[in-house]
């Protein structure tokens, strides 16, 4: 039986625990932030020494599912597993770039929303020839960040401006590492959907929607961890189509993508390499057997490429 690290949430931890062990692939949870992880023994190799990470922590792995959302702390878990991932951290990376995805997908011709990315520090002129082209309102948001955290619309340029002020503030500080953002046109009544592809193939879809409430009380932001539901859809072949052409683009194997349909219009909108996996009923039924299929698949082809 192979063993799966997985070190995306415990909601995604816990759904995919029970198909897979069916599947013959045991999943276990490997925590890498919000810890101590032991780098270096500071002792002469072989030696034992004291370790924030318990022993045998993070041995016995065959293959992880996704790299760690942070970077840093994923370098050291990385090491410690010392195993192939389905989605390793130069999709993570990938994904992660808002503007390059976008840039990536309109290059090969794929529909993408109206988007312009500023690297701060710029003066307000730039920000202005920035948008000069766009209509109001425009979502404002940072290149990096995940959950649509710090998603803003602006209905007017001076708003807009203010908007700029937060996040030049933001970006003086030296920790900041990215310090890019996007104007993009905002598509007000689009439907919002997230596909999975998994091995290049579409394997099912959510719809994200507010409630009633929600709306009226003027709220437009779809994601989930911000209240919004996901239900089940059968995705049309044109928007199947779009996101295993996305996918593809990017070289990523395993791969959330984000759709934004009006009545004329179908686009790309961002794109996640560790997306979060609702429940099986909202998938295509051999969601799982695909899904343990590509683990299997990136478990052997390292094998093979060591000669195991």
């Amino acid at each position: 039986m192979l063993r799966l690290a997985v070190t995306t949430d415990a909601e995604t931890f816990e759904r995919v625990r029970e198909p897979l062990a069916e599947r013959g692939i045991e999943v276990a949870h490997v925590r890498a932030k919000e810890r101590a992880l032991r780098v270096s023994g500071g002792a002469e190799r072989g030696s034992v020494s004291v370790s924030a990470s318990g022993p045998g922590e993070f041995d016995g792995f065959d293959v992880g599912l996704v790299y760690p959302t942070r970077l840093m702390e994923g370098a050291v878990v990385a090491e410690r597993l010392g195993v192939p991932w389905v989605n390793g951290r130069d999709a993570v990376v990938t994904s992660r770039n808002k503007a390059g995805v976008l840039a990536a997908l309109d290059a090969a011709g794929l529909p993408t929303p109206r988007t312009a990315m500023v690297s701060n520090p710029v003066d307000e002129s730039v920000v202005v020839d920035a948008v000069s082209g766009f209509s109001y309102p425009v979502i404002v948001k940072p290149n990096s960040a995940t959950r649509g955290v710090g998603v803003a619309t602006a209905s007017d340029l001076d708003s807009l401006l203010g908007v700029v002020d937060y996040l030049n503030l933001i970006h003086d500080y030296r920790a900041t590492g990215d310090k890019s953002y996007l104007v993009q046109e905002f598509l007000p009544d689009a439907r919002d959907y997230r596909a999975m592809v998994v091995d290049g193939g579409y394997a099912g879809a959510v719809r994200r929607e507010l409630d009633a409430d929600a709306l009226a009380a003027g709220r437009w932001k779809h994601n989930v961890h911000r209240g919004a539901t996901a239900r089940g859809v059968d995705l049309d072949p044109e928007a199947r189509d779009l996101a295993e052409r996305a996918a593809d683009t990017l070289g990523i194997d395993y791969l959330g993508v984000d759709l934004l349909a009006t009545d004329d219009r179908l686009v790309v909108n961002e794109t996640n390499a560790r997306p979060t996996v609702d429940v099986a009923t909202k998938y295509e039924p051999d969601f799982y057997d695909r899904l343990a299929a590509l683990i299997r698949r990136t478990a052997d082809e390292s094998n093979r490429a060591n000669g195991v």
